[in-house]
């Protein structure tokens, strides 16, 4: 038997999400279904996390178990993505130890939100970017960015991912860049994140740059003193899972 490692990239416009679920589309659904195809005959990738509907991803990991592929590695990434749809394709495999879990060894992740500030909407843009026609302060949503920094229980945005799970992460980067054309791009690692922070998180930020919340609000959620932060998530077509770090 041999577990392989995959970095995986997918739009994910017309997926349900990446965790195979019941009577929808979803990456490891896909991915499950293209070994199948080669001859696999296991029951589950494993994954490196999971991610919301609509949201992207350029180096999601997954590991599977197969030992029935007697070929290199590079046929067997060919065939993989021979048999997948076109809005997913594995940019890298290798083999790797039989122990190794995706989840559960990762050291960090890293995600990158997009959005761009134009007055008119342009339709190829949105697919991959929140387009935000308010005005908004540009060094307030630059300095925004440092508050997260740190260990903080960060229950005001987002849910935990297990029952009994913790609220507490510890983001280590957390920065926006200005890009041509009015683009600006949120990218924040931490050693793990709850359902739907980064949106969340980037949905606060903007609200502070428009004036709709204050610092002291945003400091006030993280420290669970008092919660008055906007209601609202940011739409999901303009985050993507760059890296997870092992």
């Amino acid at each position: 038997m041999v577990r392989y490692k995959i970095t995986l990239a997918y739009d994910g416009s017309n997926f349900s999400g990446s965790q195979k679920q019941a009577n929808s589309r979803t990456v490891q659904g896909e991915l499950e279904k293209a070994l199948h195809k080669i001859g696999w005959t296991g029951k589950s990738v494993l994954m490196a996390g999971r991610t919301d509907a609509g949201v992207h991803a350029s180096g999601q990991v997954s590991a599977f178990d197969f030992d029935e592929w007697n070929q290199n590695s590079e046929k067997l990434l060919n065939a993989l993505n021979a048999k997948l749809p076109s809005d997913i394709a594995i940019q890298k495999l290798q083999i790797t130890k039989p122990e190794f879990h995706p989840r559960f060894d990762a050291v960090s992740r890293t995600y990158r939100y997009r959005l761009f500030h134009k007055p008119i909407r342009n339709p190829l843009r949105e697919k991959f970017a929140w387009h935000v026609w308010t005005k908004f302060d540009a060094n307030n949503l630059k300095e925004s960015a440092s508050l997260f920094l740190g260990t903080h229980d960060f229950s005001a945005f987002g849910s935990q991912t297990s029952p009994n799970g913790t609220t507490v992460r510890t983001v280590t980067k957390a920065e926006w860049r200005k890009k041509p054309e009015g683009e600006w791009q949120f990218e924040v690692s931490a050693d793990a994140f709850l359902y739907r922070m980064v949106r969340r998180m980037v949905f606060v930020q903007v609200s502070l740059a428009q004036g709709k919340c204050s610092v002291k609000d945003v400091r006030d959620a993280l420290s669970k003193k008092q919660l008055k932060l906007p209601a609202g998530l940011a739409p999901a077509h303009g985050l993507t899972l760059v890296e997870v770090e092992y």
